[in-house]
């Protein structure tokens, strides 16, 4: 059956093989927590620290990193994709004021490749870590016939736990909450099929030198998602700003308005000030080769705001300084209304969510 398996294009030793190589970056995320170490059927995580709380509840997501992969397939690049995919799944966790406690992956690919499959573990697992996050398991698989020999997608799935009286949401925004923009790193992990297509149309390779990018352009394209989750938690956690967060989202596919609008309650708008900040010159660049204005882009680049903060006013200076203290550039750029007025214009309904309403407004601060 063996013969017969690898005629059909499955190597299952060099299955074994990604495993050993990337076993000791798995085994590094774990904690007391996690029983029976790399290669069970299942992983398992000790949750008795769920004790201590008064009414858990457990949070979960699941996401990829889009067609971001076709960059580093070609660039054969793949050290960065497995932060992008930890950001994209654990990242979601924390907006509803989660801790995040194990997440498990999983890689398609064409054949295995081990040096490549344990390069890209080896982030998903450099990324958990950074994250507070347990890699307990996952899964690789071949699919000859069906993906192309050096083809690949990922995958995970997180858990998070948050107590029942702490979950952040629309429904602790007031009115006169100030909403905190938080600067992402560049495009993360969303709108690269825009981005693939401005690329062809412009002729431009991913390995190509541009002096508008700042290097090789497939280089600047891979720059990996920016991790919240370690330092919101952290936030959330601290005494003296205990209650200042009512609400978080995490800009990603749908873009600004939409992710906004998602974490506001019914009948409340925010206007959201262009010119609070210039967005990164990747999507200036991206603007300029495809002939558009960065305003057609809103509904799916985060243009610069990797996540939003909807905190109260009185407190919003102080949150602010707490995340900058963690590395991450944050600013205010809009205002929480419950005032009667009309929302044309205004984005609402994203994601089947029945929140506020929210637009963008002025004019993109000069790059």
């Amino acid at each position: 059956m063996s013969n017969s398996y690898a005629e059909a294009g499955v190597d299952t030793e060099a299955g074994d093989r990604a495993v050993e190589l990337m076993k000791a970056a798995v085994q590094r995320t774990h904690g007391p927590e996690v029983l029976g170490g790399v290669g069970g059927f299942a992983g398992l995580f000790d949750v008795s620290a769920l004790k201590g709380f008064a009414h858990p509840l457990l949070a979960t997501s699941t996401d990829g990193v889009g067609t971001k992969v076709a960059i580093a397939q070609a660039l054969d690049k793949h050290d960065t994709i497995g932060q992008d995919l930890v950001g994209m799944v654990v990242d979601d966790i924390v907006v509803v004021g989660a801790k995040p406690l194990f997440m498990t992956d999983y890689i398609a690919c064409g054949r295995v490749v081990p040096e490549r499959i344990a390069t890209i573990v080896a982030g998903i697992a450099r990324a958990c870590s950074a994250t507070g996050t347990a890699l307990v398991g996952g899964e690789t698989a071949e699919h000859p016939g069906l993906m192309g020999l050096d083809d690949y997608d990922v995958a995970g799935a997180a858990v998070g736990a948050v107590e029942s009286d702490a979950v952040l949401g629309a429904e602790r925004v007031r009115d006169g909450d100030v909403v905190l923009a938080l600067a992402s790193s560049g495009l993360h992990s969303n709108g690269y099929s825009l981005v693939r297509k401005i690329l062809a149309d412009a002729g431009l390779a991913y390995d190509s030198v541009s002096a508008e990018f700042g290097g090789v352009v497939g280089e600047v394209l891979l720059e990996p998602t920016r991790l919240y989750t370690g330092p919101l938690v952290r936030v959330l956690a601290a005494p003296a700003l205990s209650g200042a967060i009512h609400s978080l989202s995490h800009v990603t596919g749908g873009g600004i308005a939409a992710n906004l609008a998602r974490v506001l309650p019914r009948g409340s708008w925010v206007e959201v000030d262009r010119s609070t900040w210039s967005p990164s010159p990747v999507f200036r660049v991206l603007s300029s080769i495809a002939g558009a204005s960065l305003e057609s882009s809103e509904a799916t680049w985060n243009l610069g705001i990797g996540f939003f903060a909807v905190v109260s006013a009185t407190q919003a200076a102080a949150v602010t300084a707490a995340i900058e203290a963690e590395g991450i550039p944050t600013w205010q750029v809009g205002t929480v209304s419950t005032a009667a007025r009309s929302f044309e214009g205004f984005e609402q309904g994203a994601k089947g969510v029945d929140g506020g309403a929210v637009r963008l407004v002025g004019e993109y601060a000069a790059g």
